[in-house]
């Protein structure tokens, strides 16, 4: 049976809604994707854009004005930069003998609304996270001590000099240090940043439950720290389960994010994102009937293009962890 089209689906806005109500939430709060590369809405399915050289951002310019004369103006110059926002779904179907016999326990077609766009979403989450622990396109440091030697690591000194680096670099101050949630549990431990919360009055841990993420902002003096706490399972179909973070231990990342979806705002990146198709970013939710399987199809998708755009607002540090 051919496959059908947008046109027979029925958007189900009421199962994307009630997703949060089946603890949704706690699994899509630990995601950082669409913090890393904040979505910027195209108009088109893929396109050019204008990126702004870091150097004529911070271009100086006399603003002195003589009476009778003008005023000294900006002349932006842009560098060329393409996107192609790709489809990216998954389908479950809700099976109806098996929505019958089930029904007394869980509501199949909720389940399985669940499931779609929990795939969609984690794959985004893994673009982003090779896109940013990426060593083809960042030669990353390695650290001397791993961050889970707990009497050893300098995470402070570590960071610290890719900060400077970057902005040796490219004249940015760094505002993000991005990790794994295994890497947070390990920094939580270490000597260094216990000593260092204690001593700059950021607080008096007891213990390394005790530590936030406040407090390491407050260490590495860094506004955002960014812990990706994403899972997937890398076993294949019919294995036993194998758990993975979709954020790799074995990296972090010091670098420059945005807020905003202004372009004269550099950051390492943004996700592009085409909504004609009736996407939206967090994976849209849609329903059609499919009697070859005598049974309900839940179909969740988006159509995103994650774009990296000044690498030069960005240091890897590797070997992290063990």
């Amino acid at each position: 049976m051919p496959a059908p089209s947008s046109s027979l689906a029925s958007l189900r806005p009421d199962l994307a809604e009630s997703l949060m109500e089946f603890d949704f939430a706690s699994d899509q709060a630990r995601y950082i994707g669409h913090l890393v590369f904040p979505v910027v809405p195209v108009q088109k399915q893929a396109g050019n854009f204008g990126k702004i050289p870091v150097e004529q951002l911070l271009k100086q310019a006399s603003t002195a004005r003589a009476p009778g004369s003008g005023y000294s103006r900006g002349n932006w110059t842009f560098e060329p930069g393409t996107y192609n926002c790709e489809e990216h779904g998954h389908e479950e179907v809700v099976d109806d003998r098996e929505a019958e016999m089930y029904s007394d326990y869980f509501d199949a077609e909720l389940v399985s609304a669940m499931r779609a766009q929990a795939t969609v979403l984690r794959n985004y989450e893994q673009r982003v996270a090779d896109a940013v622990f990426n060593t083809t396109t960042y030669t990353p440091t390695p650290v001397t001590n791993e961050w889970d030697d707990a009497t050893n690591a300098t995470p402070i000194e570590d960071v610290e000099s890719r900060v400077q680096a970057i902005y040796d670099a490219s004249g940015l101050w760094a505002d993000t240090l991005i990790i794994s949630q295994k890497v947070f549990r390990n920094l939580r431990s270490v000597n260094q940043i216990i000593n260092r919360i204690t001593a700059s009055g950021a607080g008096n841990p007891a213990k390394a439950e005790d530590v936030t993420t406040a407090m390491l902002s407050a260490v590495f003096n860094l506004p955002k720290i960014l812990v990706g706490g994403g899972t997937k399972n890398t076993a294949n179909e019919g294995q036993t389960f194998a758990a993975a973070e979709i954020w790799s231990g074995e990296y972090a990342s010091v670098c420059k994010t945005s807020d905003s979806q202004d372009f004269k705002d550099p950051c390492i990146g943004r996700t592009f994102h085409w909504a004609q198709d009736g996407s939206t970013p967090t994976a849209i939710v849609e329903t059609y009937r499919d009697e070859s399987v005598r049974g309900d199809v839940v179909r969740s998708r988006h159509d995103t293009d994650e774009v990296t755009l000044y690498s030069s607002a960005v240091a890897l540090l590797s070997n992290i962890t063990a």
